[in-house]
Order: C-alpha cells, then sequence, then structure tokens
C-alpha cells in the first residue's frame, strides 16, 4: 500500500477496459497501475501490489500464466477477467490460485464490491513475520485442540493461527491462499462434522454455490500442499456422496 492507498494492478490488452478500470478504481481512492499483456503485469508485480486483476486472454503470457507466477511469489488477491462464463474456465482460475473470477461484460457495482471485500480480507490475512509463526508442539496424533489464549487450533502436526492467520506442519509455514486458508479453517473449528459442497460455499463465500468443482479444485489444491494423500488422506477425508470433513 502507498500513501496509505491499496496498490491496484490491472492487466488487459483492451485499451478501453484499462482506461474503464483505471477511472473506475482511481475514482474509489485506490492507486491503479495498468499492463497491456501478461507479460508487462509480470514486469510490474512487487509486493506493494495488494490486488490484481487480470484479463484471462491476453498476448504474449496469459492471465493464467501470469496469475499462476503471481501466485508463487506473492500473497495479494488474484482476480480474473473473462469473457467466458463456463465452468471449466472458472476451475482452471481457481487451480492456478485465484480469490475470484468476474465475467465480461461485468457490472461496475458488483466489480468494485468484490474487490472491497478481497482487500478487507485480504488485510486480516496478511503474511505474519517469523516472529509469529507458530510453534512446533506435541498432540496427540487424532485429536484437534483449541488454545483460546495463543489462538491456535492444532490437529495432528498441523498448527493453524487464528491470529496471525497462518497454517504450520511440523513448524514448517505451509502458503495457503486466502480461499484455503478459510476452507481449512472450516474443518477445523468443525471436527467431524461433514460439509457437503454447499456448505462449504456458504461459509467461505457467503453465497450460493455455483459449482462443485470450484470446490473441489480447492480442496484438491489444500490436499497437495498439505501432502495428503487423496487415496488415504490424514487430514481431509471425503464422505462419499455427502461432502468432507477433518477427524
Amino acid at each position: 500500500m502507498k500513501n496509505n492507498k491499496n496498490h491496484i494492478l490491472i492487466a488487459d490488452d483492451d485499451n478501453e477496459i484499462r482506461e474503464v478500470l483505471t477511472i473506475l478504481l482511481t475514482a474509489e481512492g485506490y492507486e491503479v497501475t495498468a499492463a497491456r499483456d501478461g507479460q508487462e503485469a509480470l514486469d510490474l508485480a512487487d509486493e506493494t501490489t495488494d490486488l490484481y486483476i487480470l484479463d484471462v486472454n491476453m498476448p504474449n503470457v496469459s492471465g493464467f500464466a501470469a496469475g499462476a507466477e503471481i501466485r508463487r511469489k506473492y500473497y495479494a488477491p488474484i482476480l480474473f477477467l473473462t469473457a467466458y462464463s463456463g465452468e471449466s474456465d472458472k476451475v482452471m482460475g481457481f487451480s492456478v490460485g485465484a480469490d475470484d473470477y468476474i465475467v465480461k461484460p461485468f457490472s461496475n457495482t458488483e466489480l468494485l464490491l468484490r474487490v472491497k471485500a478481497h482487500l478487507r480480507r485480504a488485510q486480516v490475512y496478511a503474511p505474519s513475520s517469523a516472529s509469529r509463526q507458530a510453534e512446533s508442539v506435541h498432540t496427540d496424533m487424532g485429536e484437534t485442540s483449541v488454545s483460546g489464549s495463543s489462538g491456535q487450533i492444532r490437529h495432528k502436526d498441523l498448527i493453524l493461527d487464528t491470529d496471525s492467520q497462518s497454517v504450520s506442519k511440523n513448524g514448517e509455514t505451509i502458503l495457503l491462499t486466502y480461499t484455503e486458508y478459510r476452507i481449512l479453517e472450516l474443518f477445523l473449528t468443525h471436527p467431524r462434522k461433514i460439509f457437503s459442497l454447499d456448505n462449504i460455499y456458504q461459509s467461505v463465500w457467503e453465497e450460493d454455490a455455483v459449482g462443485d468443482s470450484t470446490i473441489m479444485v480447492h480442496i484438491k489444491n489444500l490436499r497437495k500442499k498439505l501432502n495428503d494423500n487423496s487415496r488415504n488422506p490424514q487430514y481431509i477425508k471425503t464422505a462419499w456422496g455427502k461432502g468432507y470433513y477433518v477427524d
């Protein structure tokens, strides 16, 4: 954030859309940097950017490719703009670390509401410093415990710190997106409770589900980051035909 203003980087090869987004976001008090394609977005991306809005279909480097590279380095929310509303496109976006998906032509009001919501959540989910990382502790492997004084939820060798919004495994921090963190937090705060896909979507996004694949992609990403075998999971388990749960 520069000069107490949130910094948003937008990337779109359509000059008119870049201008509209710049005017719209600047009028709301945001500092805006505009890129003409995915490669320029990668060149401009840095730790001062608070949110990215990337068009999917751009020359040189696509929005998906740029988003995937940005996600490897930075925590800031990524919103994809696309002319396609198919579920497969959304699955692709979420699989590379997207936080949201906005279909063109978009409503200015809806876009601003989503930007504000993601910036608000990202400020809560700001990565903690090394001094605030959860320490490795011994727990019974089959139990989930909550420590009110430290704000920690412990499950097997996982520690979810609700104060710093971080997750660690055997003392090593696991880098999660905001959405992945919220899903894991939901499971760990309600052990053994089975959540349907609709339950998860409503709890995390606070709106009705738009497709099963969205949640399934996030679960797949979570399992991968937790090094959890989907065929014999230790953490996120599948209740076939019902949903997911942590036991």
